[in-house]
Formats: C-alpha cells, structure tokens, sequence
C-alpha cells in the first residue's frame, strides 16, 4: 500500500483531537474517511503524533553537559523536574525554564532542555503535572490530567520554579522562560504573574485576555505558526493590548507551518526552518534579556 499524502484537513483533525472535544475514536473515524481506508490511517497516524522513538538532538549522555532529575519545592508541595547545566561554566549563568506541551516532561521536551543549557543556561523543565503524581507514559492520560489541574495553582508552581532557579548557586539570579503550546500559554500567564520573570518565549500559546497585560514587565518574544488558525485568532486582541500598554515585545509569525512546528518528533508537523530560525531569535533574546 502507498501510504497517502498527509493534507492540512488531517493535521487540523489531529489538532482538534489533541486540543480540543475530538476523542480517539473520533478523530480515527475521521482520518479514517480523510484517508480513504483504515489501513491508511493507521499508517498516517504515527506520522502526525509525536514519536518518542525519534532521536534526540542532544545525546542524554552528552559529555558538555550535567543533567539528572530533580524535586525542588513548589507552590503547595514537591516539584519534579529535569536540570540540564553546561559543565564547562566559569562562572554563573542566566536560567530558563523550558516548559512542556500537553504531553508532559516527555523525553522531547528534556532534550529541548540541554538544547538551551548548550546555549549556555541553566535549564530547567519542569514537570507541572507533579501534583498530580508526574507525567505518565500514556500521552493521552497526560492530555486528560491537563485538565484537571488548578491553573492559578499550577501559575503558582511556575513563579515558585523561577524563584528556586533565581537562588540555585549556578545562577546569576535572572530567569526567564521557554514553553510550547500548553507551555507557551504558561509562558503568557507566567509574565503576568511573575513580576521578576526576566524574559518569556512563547510558542504557539494562548493568549492571556486583555486587561491582564498591564501586568506583564517581562519582555516577551511571541512565535505563531501561519495555519494555526485555533491560537492565531487571539493574537489581534493581544498585540493591542500589549501596545496599548507600552509592553516590550516582538511577535514572529512563520507563513505555511502548522501547530508545534517546533517538534521535530512529529514528522508531519514538524518545519525545520522555521524551527532553526525560531530558536536562533529566541537564543538572541534570552540572552540579551537574561546578560
């Protein structure tokens, strides 16, 4: 069987089943028609998720790089989290928080995390569904438990993170922030609720309304994928209000590329140019923000 070519409609399907009310079944019943034969969908479907068997960019044993799991104190009890630090520093550096998309702290987001600390950060990512026992290994079950947590406990989590990071002996007490899709909403409302935020890159995240951006101090590097029509529709509102009220910001938006462009552990989403260019802006900003 020739394995068809993966259309924007399957990767729309796909984003309302991870996002949004599609559940399994349904979203397999619609590629399934989408497809033209089950057969094919099954074939597709690993294309469109994320595959934890795709290779890591930076090795877990990198030799550059000391990395472990850890538990730190959060907002109402223990954080669990993965602290990726560059063994060759001469002296402290700026941190940043890598935050995950609704998947969890997956081995994608670890190895996003000694991506940044090579860049020359102290880099933490957290596991935000630590109150509720850590990420598991079905991402489903992940994606259910998002939404069952306390936001503004969770947004407490997040500012208790940056503070442990500030006063971690490695660190020149400057934080700032990375999150993808989930993440990146948290990136959002992380700089409204944390004032010493020193930066936030926020992909393809949802927006915080309006009349909280007055709030925000940290500057914020804003990155959007050209056919995420879901996130895009509230980057108007956003960006008015951020002019509005003066903020520092810059807001990237990347023609042709899909939700989690990003993540080069799915392969039908995944655009490495934008991804290559992306990072290289957010690197640029952290550490102009973050000196």
């Amino acid at each position: 069987m020739t394995t068809p070519g993966i259309t924007q409609a399957m990767i729309d399907a796909y984003d309302e089943y991870t996002h949004l009310t599609l559940d399994r079944r349904g979203f397999m019943e619609k590629l399934t028609k989408l497809a033209g034969s089950g057969a094919a969908a099954a074939a597709i479907m690993p294309m469109l998720a994320a595959n934890k068997a795709n290779a890591a960019i930076v090795d877990e044993a990198d030799a550059r790089l000391a990395a472990e799991d850890i538990t730190y104190p959060g907002a109402g009890g223990e954080m669990k989290g993965y602290l990726a630090i560059p063994k060759d520093a001469a002296s402290t550096l700026p941190a940043v928080i890598v935050i995950h998309e609704n998947r969890g702290l997956n081995p994608h987001i670890r190895d996003v995390a000694r991506r940044m600390a090579l860049e020359g950060f102290v880099a933490l990512a957290p596991d935000f569904l630590s109150p509720l026992g850590g990420t598991p290994e079905n991402e489903d079950q992940a994606r259910e438990m998002f939404g069952t947590l306390d936001m503004p406990a969770t947004v407490a989590n997040g500012e208790a993170t940056r503070a442990f990071l500030a006063a971690y002996e490695k660190v020149n007490g400057k934080v700032g922030a990375i999150g993808f899709c989930w993440g990146g909403g948290m990136v959002n409302r992380m700089a409204v609720a944390s004032p010493e935020l020193g930066a936030g890159v926020a992909y393809y995240g949802s927006q915080v309304p309006a009349d909280q951006v007055p709030q925000i101090k940290a500057p914020l590097m804003l990155h959007y994928a050209g056919l995420d029509d879901r996130i895009n529709a509230g980057i108007e509102a956003y960006k008015a209000a951020l002019d509005a009220n003066g903020k520092t910001y810059e807001l990237h938006i990347y023609d042709g590329v899909n939700h989690a462009f990003n993540n080069d552990t799915s392969a039908a989403r995944y655009d490495k140019a934008a991804a290559d260019l992306a990072w290289s802006r957010t690197v640029e900003f952290l550490k102009k923000h973050l000196a």
